[in-house]
This record gives structure tokens, C-alpha cells and sequence, in this order.
């Protein structure tokens, strides 16, 4: 079994892109499960717990820049260490 108090808190937000001011990643050192209005998610790339909001890939559409076009879905968000 893996020891809970070497985890870190898990944030309120939290993103997979290493550019953005929401990105810890000393989280990611651990394996994060994200469920989505009682739904396990494997492509979200955002979340915000207390705005109750994720960003998923939309497609296979990509930005200007080469990034997957991410779209903002609103529901319940619980977010844990598997």
C-alpha cells in the first residue's frame, strides 16, 4: 500500500499543461482519477472543484498553436488518488 502522507493535497484547480499557473507537479508524481457526474474521465486536461467546471479535448480540433481545442463541461466534479 502507498503511504497517504507522502501525497500532496490534492488542489482545488488543477491543469496538465506545464505553461499554465495552475499546473503542480508534485501531484503528478501520483496517479489522479477525476469522476465527472458519477463518471470516471480519462481526458480531462482541467478541472475546478469548487466552480464545478473540467476541460476536455474536443475531438480531434486543434488550436492555432498545434494544442487539442478544449471545451468547458459544467457538472459535479470529485477528484482523488487512485
Amino acid at each position: 500500500m502507498t503511504d497517504t502522507a507522502s501525497r500532496p493535497p490534492l488542489p482545488d484547480h488543477l491543469s496538465t499543461d506545464t505553461r499554465s499557473p495552475h499546473y503542480l507537479a508534485a501531484v503528478f508524481e501520483h496517479d489522479v482519477g477525476i469522476r465527472f457526474n458519477g463518471k470516471e474521465r480519462h481526458d480531462v486536461e482541467e478541472y475546478c472543484q469548487s466552480e464545478g467546471w473540467i476541460r476536455v479535448p474536443a475531438g480531434k480540433t486543434l488550436d492555432r498553436k498545434g494544442k487539442p481545442l478544449l471545451i468547458k463541461l459544467k457538472g459535479l466534479v470529485e477528484v482523488y488518488y487512485r
